[in-house]
């Protein structure tokens, strides 16, 4: 993992902000603060060959790329194993049967926009977010539709970080910025998490109401 942390940060350019930003979005725990931040920084240089707005653009493909193979795995390799260990005496045993894996099917079918959404801006959720889309068999369409504006907002989010850090810190590297990165987006993830928890808070009142 340090070699590709490394490697990244010794070559940023968009083709390796689009195979990395897949590789995060994936089953393959990959830090997007190491590729995001540090690429904006760069783009803030003077005579560098990157644009901000092109790496919050080819890192949302790249978030894209990488929801999708979890996506069409869960959809096409999840959803038979899942019911098979439902069926079965273990699952039972785990107080797991076909009626509840039905039950949270229907639920993310009946909220799976905000729950894509919403998914896509909390740490450790976004990389797994696409998994239970998969099994819900939720439109492709609108699946990648939630999914890219989650993920262009934190890609965004990032960039900006990219960009305070340049304007904010004596930093000559783009290790440094990674560092920086990483300690400032978990504090913005737990004020996204709130958030996200607030609002769902209240679309279940309003719902309940």
């Amino acid at each position: 993992m340090q070699f590709l942390i490394n490697f990244v940060l010794s070559n940023l350019n968009y083709w390796w902000v689009f195979v990395f930003m897949a590789v995060e979005s994936s089953f393959i725990p990959f830090p997007s603060e190491v590729v995001v931040p540090p690429a904006a920084f760069l783009a803030m240089t003077p005579d560098s060959t990157l644009n901000i707005l092109l790496v919050v653009l080819v890192a949302t493909a790249g978030a894209d790329l990488g929801a999708l193979i979890n996506y069409w795995l869960a959809r096409w390799l999840g959803r038979p194993l899942v019911y098979r260990f439902a069926d079965s005496r273990f699952g039972h045993i785990c107080l797991i049967d076909r009626a509840k894996v039905e039950h949270a099917e229907a639920y993310f079918r009946d909220h799976g926009a905000a729950s894509t959404f919403f998914g896509r801006l909390i740490p450790a959720v976004r990389q797994l977010i696409s998994i239970p889309a998969g099994l819900s068999g939720m439109p492709m369409g609108k699946f990648l539709l939630y999914t890219t504006l989650g993920a262009g907002i934190w890609n965004s989010v990032l960039a900006l970080l990219g960009w305070f850090i340049f304007k904010s810190f004596p930093v000559s590297s783009t290790r440094e910025v990674a560092d920086l990165a990483a300690k400032y987006s978990h504090e913005i993830g737990y004020v996204i998490l709130g958030l996200a928890v607030f609002v769902v808070a209240f679309l279940i009142y309003k719902a309940r109401k």
